[in-house]
């Protein structure tokens, strides 16, 4: 399946590397124009803290003043740290995993949704989590593990809040190479510019998740089982069991019953 995106303005946090270059580079093959951010700026890349809001807000103005509309915003920035045993991890840089890969894809919901939704044509939203949203694929890593489950969360939730010409979605990636990828990974790992190829279809198609990886489906198998086996032990269905369903809750008072 081929992607266009002629005529179409992206943006991409974390794009001096990784995922974030490789995915505006095939973007741009695509027709788009890509405006690329990054924290530390370059003749091709502009500076942004997304961890800041203002400065998340000052990047959604620049990106409207100088292209006149967004169709696509992927918030990719993400960190490592914080890692290690939880109750010996560093506090500091765990909670600076959070304000990066979780505030910072909030900031930028936050900025561009509104002006999304203003305009009349159909946009989206990308929040890129990662397979540590659906299983723990790395030991020992706490805060970027929860944090990634709250970006699928969150993402989730926008879905919601948003109009319909406003998609969201989020980006699942397995392991792809990165600047976060450690040594003795960087063979194993899957490029980058394949991964954007697998994506930018997905993306063009508006899917609700975005996926990659085929073995993730095992892993996170041993999760979903776990749920489905606790369910069945305790808490087994039976007739009328939606009687203390919030969402069905909620759809009655929508419906006025």
């Amino acid at each position: 399946m081929s992607a266009d995106f002629s005529g179409q303005v992206a943006v991409i946090t974390g794009g001096a590397g990784g995922i974030g270059r490789a995915l505006g580079a095939a973007l741009k093959a695509a027709g788009a124009q890509v405006l690329l951010a990054d924290l530390h700026g370059s003749d091709d890349v502009v500076a942004c803290d997304v961890s800041d809001p203002a400065a998340v807000e000052a990047l959604a103005e620049l990106a409207w003043q100088r292209f006149g509309r967004v169709d696509l915003l992927v918030n990719n920035a993400g960190i490592s740290g914080g890692g290690g045993r939880l109750w010996k991890a560093d506090f500091a840089a765990a909670r600076q995993v959070f304000e990066v890969n979780f505030w910072g894809v909030w900031h930028g919901c936050a900025a561009f949704a509104p002006r999304m939704a203003a305009q009349e044509h159909p946009s989206a939203i990308f929040n890129v989590a990662s397979e540590n949203a659906l299983f723990c694929a790395v030991p020992r890593a706490a805060a970027y593990i929860a944090s990634k489950h709250a970006v699928l969360g969150l993402t989730e939730s926008l879905r919601e809040d948003l109009p319909p010409h406003v998609h969201a979605g989020t980006i699942i990636p397995g392991w792809v190479l990165s600047g976060l990828t450690r040594e003795g990974g960087r063979e194993v790992a899957m490029p980058a510019d394949r991964y954007a190829e697998i994506i930018l279809p997905q993306i063009a198609a508006r899917e609700r998740f975005v996926v990659s990886h085929a073995y993730n489906v095992v892993q996170m198998a041993e999760r979903t089982e776990a749920l489905e086996a606790a369910f069945a032990r305790s808490a087994p269905r039976y007739d009328g069991d939606i009687e203390y369903d919030v969402r069905a809750y909620i759809e009655r008072l929508k419906a006025g019953g």
